[in-house]
């Protein structure tokens, strides 16, 4: 059944033939209900939502889609202390600050990104709210929090995470931290 728009009119403008027109028209050339449609679809639905729809919940939870991934290598020796040394041919020359790039995240791992930080928005402070953030950004991997109990915890990791990975943990601000505690990463 066709929307009846002539039924949403004021009574005031019933008889004027412009606002008549013009919506008339504008009724013709939009199907309000594959557009809703196509809206809860494209935008609205976190699960089903791409491209501008998730860039729209990106910034409702603060999260941006393109992250910086620094640079982990450079051209030295090992006597450098804190750069890691790589030969010739292998990795840049150290240009004396942190090189970064920025990576940008595919839809899916981006949805990932914006659930855990949804969850992170309202995290209760406990552990296991932690836990289940690591295992939304990490499925299927050994991942938890230990609760050192001197107002430190440290976040175990089960696997050797890749720069984007590393990038997303702390970069994005999407793991919260409760107020005065120190956190390490294993």
């Amino acid at each position: 059944m066709a929307f009846d728009w002539t039924a949403t009119l004021y009574s005031q403008y019933a008889n004027s033939p412009v606002i008549l027109a013009l919506i008339e028209s504008f009724s013709a050339a939009v199907d309000a209900e594959s557009d809703i449609d196509g809206f809860y679809i494209d935008v609205w639905n976190i699960e089903t939502a791409r491209g501008y729809g998730l860039d729209f919940w990106g910034r409702v939870v603060g999260v941006q889609r393109v992250i910086p991934v620094a640079a982990s290598k450079y051209l030295g020796f090992t006597e450098a202390g804190t750069i890691s040394a790589d030969p010739f041919n292998n990795s840049p020359f150290y240009p004396g600050y942190s090189s970064a790039s920025s990576f940008p995240l595919s839809d899916d791992a981006f949805r990932t990104l914006i659930l855990a930080k949804a969850a992170a928005n309202i995290w209760d402070g406990s552990i296991p709210g932690l836990n289940s953030i690591l295992r939304l950004l990490f499925p299927g991997a050994a991942s938890y929090v230990q609760d050192n109990q001197n107002m430190t915890m440290t976040i175990v990791l089960g696997f050797t995470p890749s720069a984007v990975q590393q990038s997303i943990l702390f970069n994005t601000g999407v793991l919260p931290r409760p107020a005065g505690v120190s956190v390490s990463y294993v």
